[in-house]
């Protein structure tokens, strides 16, 4: 495990820019003293933002100009061509050069998945970069993927998911047999479309903790902790689920508000609903790793403010420090061999 990291920030990339990005820097070089950071954006506006935000740790954090910047609906080949001195492309070309073990964007996310994969390259044998999340569940938390990287999967690209999820719990949480389900319309044998079935062979035939089909409803139960899916499935999963939390707590606030009862009942029940905002605050789980690349990529959602923003920081310097990408490298190696020889036995 690396004691210290330095970490590359897109300044410019997200809804907010350098109003989410900078002062969640200077927040986590003041929390955290063996984390260094490069910023990357516009010279000059990031040097204006730091003044305004008052001293910071100015020798462990170096300022890294790009004159453009991708925006957030720009189409992805565009981006890649178009925009050589982008933030986010600059950024990825400090990642791969080795002056930074880890990137973090909010910005366009097919264009940060397009220019991680022509710059940053894929592990050997893994074709498919896959973005992971964390989502709450009732013991902890689960790891999900794929959420979008990849919206048409096959069952080979589903078996890469899942053995890389299940090296990031067991690096990330330190379990050492993470519990890995595919998710499916049902736990039967006979459900699923041929893909899922096709996958379902694979992962039974491997060595992973692998406990079967799951449904939608057990992504929150606590009885798993790696979900697998497509990333069409995966992403329309993780977006119902942020706005059932939203409808939850907007629900909550007018309940509350409805008359004096409800209110005094407000009152009473402060603490509850304090650690349940707490439990469902999305911004707590910010951060989304492009799994399968060479080196540490972090996607961060594109409206993060400032804590949300944070979060990917630092869920950047837990992978940095773990050097996930070397752990699922050192475990795809292991699993091809394996199935190598069980198809040479046969």
């Amino acid at each position: 495990m690396t004691d210290s990291v330095t970490i590359a920030l897109d300044v410019m990339g997200g809804d907010h820019g350098a109003d989410s990005v900078l002062p969640a820097a200077v927040s986590q070089l003041k929390a955290d003293p063996s984390l260094r950071l490069i910023l990357v954006g516009d010279e000059s506006l990031i040097r204006e933002r730091l003044k305004a935000l008052g001293p910071a740790p100015e020798d462990r954090m170096v300022v890294h100009h790009a004159s453009e910047q991708i925006e957030m609906g720009e189409p992805p080949m565009q981006a890649l061509r178009g925009k050589p001195d982008s933030s986010m492309r600059v950024g990825l070309n400090l990642l791969r050069d080795g002056e930074a073990q880890a990137f973090v964007s909010a910005g366009n996310t097919g264009a940060l998945v397009a220019l991680s994969h022509f710059v940053v390259r894929m592990l050997p044998g893994i074709d498919r970069p896959a973005i992971q999340s964390t989502v709450p569940a009732l013991n902890g938390h689960t790891h999900v993927l794929d959420l979008g990287g990849n919206v048409d999967s096959r069952a080979e690209h589903l078996l890469q998911f899942a053995v890389m999820g299940s090296v990031l719990a067991q690096e990330l949480d330190d379990n050492p047999s993470p519990r890995v389900g595919l998710l499916n319309v049902g736990e039967e044998n006979i459900k699923g479309n041929r893909q899922v079935q096709a996958a379902d062979i694979l992962l039974r035939e491997s060595k992973l903790n692998y406990i079967g089909y799951i449904e939608g409803d057990d992504i929150y139960c606590g009885e798993v902790d790696v979900v697998v899916c497509d990333g069409f499935v995966g992403n329309i999963s993780l977006k119902t689920t942020e706005g059932v939390a939203r409808m939850l707590t907007t629900s909550l606030k007018e309940e509350f508000k409805r008359n004096l009862y409800s209110r005094l009942a407000m009152i009473l029940a402060a603490p509850i609903l304090k650690g349940f905002r707490r439990l469902f605050d999305p911004r707590r789980y910010n951060g989304a790793s492009l799994l399968g690349l060479r080196h540490v990529v972090i996607k961060s959602h594109g409206s993060a403010d400032a804590f949300a923003f944070e979060q990917a920081i630092v869920r950047a310097q837990q992978e940095a420090r773990r050097d996930l990408p070397m752990q699922i490298d050192q475990n795809i190696d292991t699993l091809l061999a394996d199935r190598v020889e069980a198809s040479v036995e046969s």
